[in-house]
């Protein structure tokens, strides 16, 4: 199959969440290539009858054409319990890592182009005795890749963490040259060849309040950051030293650059989802295969209630497809 034909495989993701409510959405997209969804067919169904939604729901069997209008590809995995509407079972946790699993296999076995994901709770898969930390360390275990970075990124915004889900104090010590080397080296290398942006320009905020104040502050800037971010300099790449991250996001600075590089999760993500929630998508750089995601969590409460928005699963998808036309 080549790559035109392959399928963008979606995960439905918690079922008691949102996510089969806004997969059915993607019936009414007519893509360039098959849009495959993970799921228990007869939940969808389900969903789709609570929701009034108008949807043929169609195995996927390796068709290579497109869905129809109002037609929905699904790959069926079996739920082991019938789900409750916003009620969370840890019986269905293995459902849920069942499709990234498929999502993962597939993608590194060129059986598909790469995965677009709903949300998971991470909670109830730990309840169910599975070790979980999020859909990016999975994937970058399953890949048997040392390192990933997970990016944010709006129409107008990317900002690329060296950190991800560690509570603050542990984020100084788990700065080093090494991780801020691995780091920028993943988002120098997939800003050019998953992008095509041939020169990036990636502004870089400081882990401490005012970039360290010439180490009042904290020296971290001084001993561990600029001096990585100065070698990438002499190399040529258009990447800033430490700002202040509390001017760096502003448009003067802003319009100079294609990424944001922010020391710890909270640092840059909440400027960004300030910018565009909903319309935003998390993009895990660094894997052998594309990877797109949902701005969100699974919002139990609005589970088959019709309110849940979609738009950002359709951004993820549109990205998807076009960094795999750009392959």
């Amino acid at each position: 199959m080549n790559n035109h034909l392959k399928p963008l495989y979606v995960t439905s993701g918690e079922p008691a969440g949102i996510g089969p409510d806004i997969c059915l959405t993607l019936a009414k997209r007519i893509d360039e290539r098959p849009v495959v969804v993970f799921a228990d067919i007869f939940l969808l169904e389900a969903r789709a009858e609570k929701l009034n939604i108008n949807v043929k729901l169609t195995l996927y069997v390796g068709q290579t054409s497109p869905s129809e209008e109002n037609e929905l590809y699904v790959e069926h995995i079996a739920l082991t319990e019938p789900v409750v509407d916003g009620q969370l079972n840890p019986k269905n946790a293995a459902y849920v890592i069942e499709q990234l699993k498929r999502s993962a296999v597939y993608a590194l076995e060129k059986k598909s182009v790469g995965v677009a994901t709903a949300p998971v709770q991470k909670s109830v898969i730990n309840d169910a005795g599975i070790v979980f930390s999020g859909h990016t360390e999975y994937y970058q275990e399953i890949a048997g890749v040392e390192r990933v970075v997970m990016m944010l990124a709006t129409k107008q915004l990317r900002v690329a963490l060296v950190t991800t889900h560690l509570p603050l104090k542990d984020v100084a010590s788990a700065i080093t040259a090494t991780r801020l080397t691995q780091v920028i080296d993943i988002l120098i290398q997939d800003l050019k060849e998953k992008f095509k942006i041939n020169a990036p320009r990636i502004l870089v905020c400081g882990l401490n309040p005012h970039a360290g104040e010439g180490g009042y502050l904290g020296t971290e800037e001084i001993e561990v950051i600029d001096p990585v971010l100065k070698s990438y300099q002499e190399k040529g790449e258009k990447i800033s030293l430490t700002l202040p991250a509390d001017t760096l996001f502003t448009p003067s600075h802003l319009k100079n650059a294609d990424a944001v590089l922010a020391m710890y999760h909270d640092q840059g993500l909440p400027v960004l989802k300030s910018q565009g929630f909903g319309e935003a998508i998390n993009i895990t750089l660094g894997l052998p295969f594309i990877r797109t995601s949902v701005d969100h969590g699974t919002a139990l409460t609005l589970a088959g209630t019709g309110q849940a928005k979609a738009s950002s699963l359709h951004v993820a998808v549109d990205l998807a497809l076009q960094l795999a036309s750009s392959k």
